[in-house]
């Protein structure tokens, strides 16, 4: 029975990974597990950045966002000899299993260490939401919304001056983000890196809607799929309204995390507490169809979650 864990978050962080947090201490606690936050992920590893945390430590984060662990780079943790510095010193202090909140590099590290002997179990935390195995990760349906916010108040001074605006979202390998906000948003053209879409077929679709009367739209680029600004010289140019983007950017990391999230978050640290209890190790918790699950951590991470086709398909439709 272990008696003794390490907590960390890793990588981006993302609203509802303090939620997560707050729940895996009070699970352990349930279970009579002691649980240590290692802050800075895992470069916190490395250099014994350890602390205990208790029932009390994680009352009111529930509602923050970020991490109180914090999170940081660990170019050394990539190397061999970096992981077996971080076992030792995770072992020296008695921790006996490892619980890692993070996204995909993060759960690479998870599954590094497990296969070094360290029970290790995995949440998935990422506003990208492009781990394949989970419906959901924590933090994405808080982006989204942030995204659908600037979407409504762009909209209203994009009504207001003609004008088409041209929105940047995060999203470097993952159109996730785009996608979703896209369809709840109404925008009328998407940039997404899985689905790649030409000028000439968003001009037309402008022009279509200027014929109607129609003199204004909502572009929505994910980082990852073109520049925000090329795309906005070319529309301007092709279609003779004046465009403006705006580049979002981090503001989509931060905030309350919304109660998805935070549902989501609460489900699945105490599912991954319940695991290490259970003598389970080399797993990750995730949510399918509003059911908690755990699948290994070597099969999460063996391929690329695609957007939902038929959702992009939609939004094209209803976008016309």
């Amino acid at each position: 029975m272990i008696k003794k864990i390490g907590l960390l978050t890793s990588g981006g962080d993302a609203p509802g990974m303090n939620a997560a947090i707050r729940a895996v201490v009070r699970m352990g606690s349930y279970l009579s597990i002691e649980v240590v936050g290692i802050r800075r992920g895992y470069l916190g590893m490395m250099e014994k950045d350890f602390s205990p945390l208790t029932v009390s430590s994680v009352a009111d984060i529930i509602h923050r966002g970020g991490t109180i662990l914090h999170t940081a780079r660990a170019e050394g943790f990539l190397a061999e000899t970096g992981k077996l510095k971080a076992l030792a010193n995770v072992k020296e202090e008695g921790i006996e299993g490892l619980v890692v909140i993070g996204g995909n590099g993060s759960l690479q590290g998870a599954e590094a260490l497990t296969g070094l002997g360290l029970p290790t179990i995995g949440i998935p935390a990422t506003i990208d939401n492009d781990i394949s195995t989970t419906d959901y990760s924590i933090g994405f349906d808080t982006a989204v919304n942030t995204v659908i916010d600037a979407i409504n108040k762009i909209r209203d001074t994009a009504t207001s001056h003609e004008r088409i605006f041209v929105l940047e979202v995060m999203g470097r390998h993952s159109g996730q983000i785009a996608l979703m906000a896209g369809l709840a948003g109404g925008a009328e053209s998407l940039f997404l890196p899985e689905k790649p879409i030409t000028m000439e077929m968003v001009v037309e679709k402008i022009i279509r809607g200027c014929k109607r009367g129609k003199k204004h739209n909502i572009i929505l680029v994910a980082e990852g799929s073109g520049s925000a600004f090329d795309i906005s010289k070319i529309v301007e140019e092709q279609v003779g309204l004046e465009t403006r983007v705006t580049i979002l950017g981090h503001i989509q990391r931060g905030g309350t995390p919304s109660a998805f999230d935070r549902v989501l978050a609460s489900r699945l640290g105490g599912r991954a507490m319940e695991l290490l209890a259970e003598g389970k190790s080399g797993r990750m918790v995730g949510m399918v169809g509003c059911q908690i699950i755990d699948i290994s951590l070597e099969a999460a991470l063996s391929r690329k979650k695609n957007i939902d086709r038929e959702m992009y398909r939609l939004a094209d439709i209803l976008s016309m």
